[in-house]
């Protein structure tokens, strides 16, 4: 059961481009968007509706592991809202994926999907450490948040 001091955090609000992110992490799926034109299939986050590289509006969503590494972190000092400073000291942090270098998702690292944002200790994270995606519920959103793969 997710801390109900999560349910006053940000939570996301799909636009028409990044709907389909957030059906598929309510269904604990971790997708990217891909450019669907045959000769290019470029990953591309966040989603938009025109390739970058070729210009065409074809796209799909591309499954992904989930495993990444982290790329960068902060801690931030002060939270500066109520819902955050409740929970400090937190992370965010940057994840590149595994399967797609250039493609990287904010986030934090927790020690279980349902675990509050200050159960990591700042002190064990590193860069380049291997993550895991894990999914919680915030506000009526399913989000993805990470776990080290090795804790």
């Amino acid at each position: 059961m997710a801390d109900p001091t999560d349910q006053a955090l940000l939570t996301p609000v799909p636009d028409d481009d990044g709907a389909p992110f957030w059906e598929y992490t309510a269904r604990h799926e971790l997708r990217v968007q891909a450019c669907a034109a045959p000769d290019c299939g470029e990953l591309r986050f966040p989603p938009r509706p025109c390739c970058p590289h070729c210009r065409s509006f074809d796209s799909t969503w591309r499954r992904m592991s989930g495993r990444g590494r982290i790329w960068s972190y902060v801690v931030p000092h002060p939270p500066l809202l109520p819902a955050y400073a409740a929970q400090a000291p937190y992370n965010a942090i940057v994840v590149e994926l595994a399967e797609a270098p250039r493609i990287r998702l904010v986030g934090n690292l927790v020690s279980s999907a349902d675990a509050r944002l200050d159960s990591v200790d700042p002190d064990r994270i590193r860069i380049g450490a291997r993550v895991q995606a894990v999914f919680t519920e915030t506000g009526g959103v399913r989000v993805p948040r990470w776990v080290l793969e090795r804790p």
